[in-house]
């Protein structure tokens, strides 16, 4: 169902390199393989709700509306969701700057593969492994802070604290007002921006 160039070995599990000679259990799919089945599936929409959210920990739900088709009644859509989360125990590296994102992604990939039953699981979905990367972690978050990568962020687009915080201010975001660095921003909110300043490259 899933093209084979979007699905690889687990190395987590086997050394083997030819996924054809893999068991589902040793293969893992791609996010962009999962997009491409859902183009070629059909669908209506795709709606992302937070559920919880805090500067450790993100739940998210991604709801889709698939187009009706001849396994369906009468050919009408179907709404199908899936949730995931994301947080500092699953995730590693960048990975935990954006947590939003990545539940997201999870979110997404869950509802997918749930609906069209693809029992392969999503790379998305899989937590690293905290034994053999915990040294790698720890160097991690103590060399990379969100404060610090919204700074280098801001540097690339040439954009200036003060403008942001202005930004924020006219958006009516808590207490914007009082920051005096992105030190004071908070986790989340850095992530917002971020992912804001990004998506409009």
């Amino acid at each position: 169902m899933v093209d084979n160039k979007y699905i690889v070995p687990n190395r987590d599990s086997t050394t083997e390199t030819d996924v054809t000679k893999l068991q589902d259990k040793d293969l893992i799919v791609l996010l962009a393989g999962l997009k491409d089945l859902a183009n070629i599936r059909g669908f209506h929409s795709v709606t992302y709700n937070v559920v919880e959210a805090s500067q450790e920990y993100v739940c998210a739900s991604c709801s889709i509306v698939w187009t009706g088709n001849y396994e369906t009644e009468k050919n009408e859509s179907i709404l199908f969701q899936g949730v995931a989360d994301a947080g500092l125990n699953n995730t590693d590296g960048f990975g935990q700057i954006y947590l939003a994102a990545i539940a997201e992604n999870r979110a997404f990939c869950r509802a997918v593969r749930n609906f069209l039953r693809i029992n392969i699981v999503a790379k998305d979905e899989i937590a690293p492994n905290k034994t053999k990367q915990l040294v790698n972690n720890i160097s991690s978050a103590k060399s990379v802070s969100p404060d610090s990568f919204l700074l280098s962020v801001l540097k690339e687009n040439n954009i200036t604290f003060e403008q942001v915080k202005k930004k924020m201010i006219s958006e009516k975001v808590e207490e914007a007002n009082t920051w005096n660095s992105t030190k004071d921003i908070p986790r989340l909110t850095v992530f917002e921006i971020i992912q804001r300043i990004q998506s409009k490259k």
